[in-house]
């Protein structure tokens, strides 16, 4: 499964901010990389996570839509005679 811009707003802020690099070196003194790397770890899995459960969701929807259906029970009837 693919990540990334949805859309054409998103695709054009991804290239846009693609190109752009951080000189900032106070922010990372301020910033525990340890901190941020269990962050981003916590989001990722929680992201996996929904994924999982949306795909879950889904099997279990198609599962009881086709339980539920209700299908008749047709009648052969022969087909008809062309008139030429």
């Amino acid at each position: 499964m693919a990540v990334g811009a949805r859309d054409k707003i998103d695709r054009e802020l991804v290239r846009k901010y693609a190109k752009l690099k951080m000189d900032n070196p106070e922010t990372t003194k301020l910033v525990d990389s340890q901190k941020m790397l269990s962050a981003m770890n916590d989001y990722a899995l929680m992201q996996r996570s929904m994924i999982d459960m949306n795909a879950r969701l889904k099997d279990i929807c198609s599962d009881v839509t086709s339980k539920s259906a209700v299908y008749l029970k047709l009648r052969f009837m022969p087909p008809k005679k062309r008139s030429v």
